[in-house]
């Protein structure tokens, strides 16, 4: 990846890590159907006044509604639904370590659909690391999560083998504009979650959240996905499925970092020791400090 390129992709895992404060916040009032629905409905409207005010024209995402309903379906509704669910009984700490296997699964479905994003051992080797740096940075908040039910863990399980096929069938647009891909995703999730919602709620109670609850919608919605997938599909197309995929190594550490900075935790030593392993396997995908070793010991 270029020097741009890990950039956004950092900046991403920012964006994101600051997502499990709104989550944190609206998922004690709002049921998690109905945040899902909330979180891409908002974003997909301030997505579509984007568009109308910089362009490119939205009705470049019509001939491509059959594969925007699909992606959202394995890049929102899927995913959302089962990280929601599962973390209503297993810790977000737990959920952490399992959403960042999504690397692992991202390459090994890649090596088997692809053509340019083969197994390679650095590869393995730097994904594995990250996942262990992330399970040392959750210490002790991971060994008291480990309990729940299988269900609840395989929920995110699933979730992480969704977005790696959703990584997949971004792959296929990257020649269409990043901002209407994240547009088109985000209106055909509205129109499978409105029905879905309203079939399992009705429409009593609704909206009923407090004003609090709201802000953390509206964050969750406007800079958590309508920005962040502007980041996210840019990324993949010129990064790759596998290298975007690495965003979910960073969320876990971003996370830790913003609750330091904004909310005064603490940041615990088995938690500089997790970073500095994410460090390292991002380093060892990266490839070229090793390189550039090798050279110069050449």
């Amino acid at each position: 990846m270029s020097a741009r390129d890990w950039a956004r992709l950092l900046l991403l895992g920012v964006i994101w890590g600051g997502s499990f404060f709104f989550v944190h916040i609206a998922v004690a009032e709002i049921a998690p159907l109905k945040l899902v629905l909330f979180r891409v409905m908002i974003a997909a409207c301030a997505l579509h006044l984007y568009l109308l005010v910089r362009g490119p024209s939205f009705r470049l995402a019509l001939p491509l509604a059959a594969t925007l309903f699909g992606l959202a379906l394995v890049n929102n509704v899927i995913p959302f639904s089962l990280i929601f669910v599962g973390q209503t009984e297993i810790g977000a700490g737990l959920a952490s370590v399992l959403n960042a296997t999504t690397p692992f699964w991202t390459l090994v479905i890649a090596n088997m659909m692809t053509t340019d994003e083969k197994l390679n051992w650095n590869k393995l080797a730097g994904i594995a690391l990250g996942i262990l740096g992330t399970a040392v940075m959750i210490g002790p908040g991971l060994i008291a999560g480990l309990g729940g039910p299988v269900w609840a863990k395989l929920a995110l399980i699933g979730a992480s083998l969704s977005y790696a096929l959703a990584l997949m069938v971004a792959r296929r647009l990257r020649g269409v504009p990043p901002a209407v891909v994240a547009t088109g995703q985000l209106t055909a999730s509205t129109i499978i979650m409105i029905p879905v919602v309203l079939a399992v709620h009705g429409t009593g109670g609704l909206f009923a959240a407090s004003s609090g609850a709201w802000m953390a919608v509206f964050a969750l919605a406007l800079v958590s996905t309508a920005c962040a997938y502007l980041l996210f599909f840019g990324l993949v197309a010129s990064a790759g499925a596998t290298n975007t995929s690495l965003v979910t190594l960073v969320v876990p550490a971003s996370a830790i970092l913003l609750g330091v900075t904004f909310l005064g935790e603490r940041l615990e030593a088995f938690e500089l020791g997790g970073m500095a392993l994410i460090a390292l396997g991002l380093v060892t995908i990266d490839g070229r400090l090793f390189r550039r070793r090798a050279a110069a010991a050449g």
